[in-house]
């Protein structure tokens, strides 16, 4: 599959507090291991800032599509858009999809990024689509640990 990245973790908190970790973009932030500057509000666009050493501190953007309170937060934005010299803007977006479902022992996240195939340029598709499983990887452990260590 090269149009769809999906990781599903279960986390042992309950889906109103895994939510709140989700769809509250100060909390985001902290998981994530990026500043962002607004709420996620359906409609609008968050601006954010990369904190972490891999990534460095590249200024990027979401558009988001839905916050479906307690189950749903939808937002598009460019993949792999991390080099500061080049102009992502006409390039189609992917969308990444947080789907949120109380279990007997928590709450299972299933994280979904698609629309990779849509990226006309074949070099730019296979770099965005793995540097993004690679980094879903990475965010899927940093929740994990968040709900581990809060």
């Amino acid at each position: 599959m090269t149009d769809a990245i999906k990781k599903v973790i279960e986390l042992r908190a309950p889906i109103d507090r895994v939510w709140r970790a989700i769809s509250d973009s100060n909390e985001f932030s902290q998981w994530f291991q990026a500043d962002f500057e607004s709420p996620f509000v359906a409609g609008s666009r968050s601006y954010a800032t990369m904190n972490s050493q891999s990534c460095g501190r590249v200024r990027w953007f979401i558009e988001v599509v839905a916050v479906e309170a307690p189950n749903r937060l939808v937002f598009r934005w460019q993949p792999s858009a991390d080099d500061p010299t080049l102009d992502y803007s006409s390039e189609p977006m992917t969308t990444v999809e947080f789907t949120l479902r109380p279990t007997d022992t928590g709450t299972e996240v299933t994280i979904v990024e698609s629309g990779f195939d849509a990226l006309i340029d074949p070099a730019r598709r296979a770099a965005a689509f793995a540097g993004n499983t690679k980094g879903w990887a990475f965010q899927a452990d940093n929740l994990v640990r968040y709900f581990d260590e809060n």
